[in-house]
This record gives C-alpha cells, structure tokens and sequence, in this order.
C-alpha cells in the first residue's frame, strides 16, 4: 500500500508494484494487512508518523532526519520504546561496503586511535533553489555525515562544533533562507577534530567521501567513479563519475532494507537507529545555533551521547 496527500504520486508508485495507492497515511498505518511502514514523507511530518506507527505496534523504517528538534525526538523515541517496535533510521553510508569496511577496520583497531576525520557530500545539481526548506543543509543534507562520523569515530561523543555556511551555488536565494554551501568542525571528547562540508552543486556527479586518520594509520571509504576504467589519451585522463545518489548508493539501499527486514524477524535493534538519528540531530542544531552566533557551540550532551 502506498498513501500520499498527492494522488498521482501514490498511483504512480503503487502501479509499478501492484500496489494499492490512498491518500491518508493513517489509513496505512492501522490497516490490519500492512505489516511494517516506510516514512519517506516530508521531514516535518516524521516524528507525528513514527508516534501513529508505534502507537499501533507496526514496525518503522523512517528516511532521516527521524525528526526535526530534539521534543520531538523524545517524544517518537519514547511512543516506540513504549510499543517496544523496531525503528531503522535511513542512514545509507553504514551500508555501503567500503564505509562499512572502514567501520569495521576502526573498530578492530587498525587504525589506533581517531585524531582528524572528514566527510563530504556534494550533490549534482539544485534544480529548484526556492524550494529548499531553512536549514536544509545541516538537517537533511549534513545529517548524513554527521552520523557517519560519530559511527566511525564510535568510542567517543561530540562536544562542540563550529559552522558556517553561505548560498554559494543560488546567491540571489540566501535572503530566503537557502544555504547551500557549509563547513562544519566538530571535537570529540577524545580529542578527535572532523570536519564535515557540503555542496549542492557538483558539476562532476555526486560526490560522498570519508577519510579517519588515526594514531597509527588511515582508512578512506566513498569513490564518485562509475567504475575503475580510467581513459588517457591526448587531452589528458578521464573516468566516469555518478550523476545520483541512487546510482552511488543503490547497493546500500538494498542493504539497509534487508537489514530493517532481518531485524524485525529477529527481534532486534537495527543497525541504524532512532538514537543514533538523535545523535546527529544534537550536532546538526548545535550547527544551525554556531551559524547563527558565528561562534562555537557545545553539542548538547544529553543528546548526544553514547548509551554506555
């Protein structure tokens, strides 16, 4: 079943699989057919959704950012824990391969100890500048990288952050809200510094990356290439990029739905979850308040804590 307020979008998905398509999300959500949801609504429509789905009992895969403030976040985290249902936040970097094998390589103590970490997202194109909501930047965008980075730094909390971000790609936007291009620094407490940047317009394709350096050695995870052929001829060297992110990180999509599937048959905790999505929202408001002050700003712990 698919439902959208917009008619012809849930007819047009549904029909490619047989689906039915409805309007009401609640009517989705307590039909006794449908077994699990998927929220891939409006960011500002995810927390009300995700408490509808617990409160019925019914699984959620929710697309990031599971909310938009830290009360609502609470206030869904609290309705699933009191349903005790399986959330999986929508965190595709934690399944694509190589940043899980450079998860996995930090854990195993390869590299010593994180010391100076980046990531980077840098989309294809703004095809619409007027429509992007405040913040988007640091919300829908960054939030990426700020969970890959607490992922790869995993023993260790964000404390403090220094942003700042202007309307680089769409300048005549800015006075409306639009920031398209950010840098972000962030400390941990163990004394590890990121930096997080972003762009919505990269001419070349689209472009995710990651590198952790740490006390006796590196790993990098995230490659643009479309593959590994590599043309030279008179005019210097070319290679193929991506032009999407579906076309990056179609396997990592796959992925993180298997795994919402897998842990809901076993009974378990995903491997992305409504916790986690907290923990980088702590850092992407921490961001949003650093913009506004021009000054840096602690991340609010509570929040954004390990469990430990």
């Amino acid at each position: 079943m698919v439902a959208d307020p917009r008619p012809d979008a849930a007819a047009s998905l549904a029909n490619r699989f047989g689906a039915k398509a409805i309007v009401d999300p609640l009517q989705l959500i307590t039909d006794n057919s449908v077994e699990a949801v998927v929220i891939a609504a409006s960011a500002e429509a995810h927390a009300d959704l995700i408490v509808a789905c617990a409160e019925v009992g019914k699984p959620i895969f929710c697309e990031k950012p599971a909310s938009l403030t830290l009360q609502d976040s609470a206030r869904s985290l609290a309705a699933v824990e009191a349903a005790g249902v399986t959330l999986q936040v929508g965190f595709n970097r934690r399944f694509a391969r190589d940043f899980r094998a450079a998860h996995e390589a930090i854990v195993g103590g390869a590299i010593g100890t994180p010391q100076l970490m980046r990531s980077l997202t840098r989309d294809p194109g703004l095809a619409n500048p007027g429509g992007v909501p405040p913040w988007t930047i640091f919300l829908q965008t960054l939030i990426h990288d700020f969970d890959a980075l607490l992922w790869l730094n995993p023993e260790a909390d964000p404390i403090e952050v220094y942003a700042t971000a202007d309307a680089l790609v769409a300048p005549d936007f800015k006075a409306s809200g639009l920031l398209d291009t950010a840098i972000v620094v962030i400390t941990f407490d163990n004394g590890a510094r990121a930096v997080a940047e972003a762009s919505f317009s990269a001419a070349y394709g689209y472009d995710v990356r990651a590198e952790v350096f740490g006390s006796v050695g590196m790993v990098t995870a995230g490659s643009d290439a479309r593959t590994a052929m590599v043309l030279r001829d008179a005019t210097g060297l070319r290679q193929e990029t991506a032009r999407g992110d579906v076309e990056l990180m179609g396997d990592a999509y796959t992925a993180e739905f298997v795994e919402f599937v897998t842990a809901i048959q076993q009974g378990r905790q995903p491997y992305a979850t409504g916790q986690d999505a907290r923990r980088a929202l702590a850092v992407a408001l921490a961001c949003i308040e650093s913009v506004e002050t021009h000054a840096p700003i602690a991340v609010d712990r509570s929040a954004a804590m390990l469990a430990r």
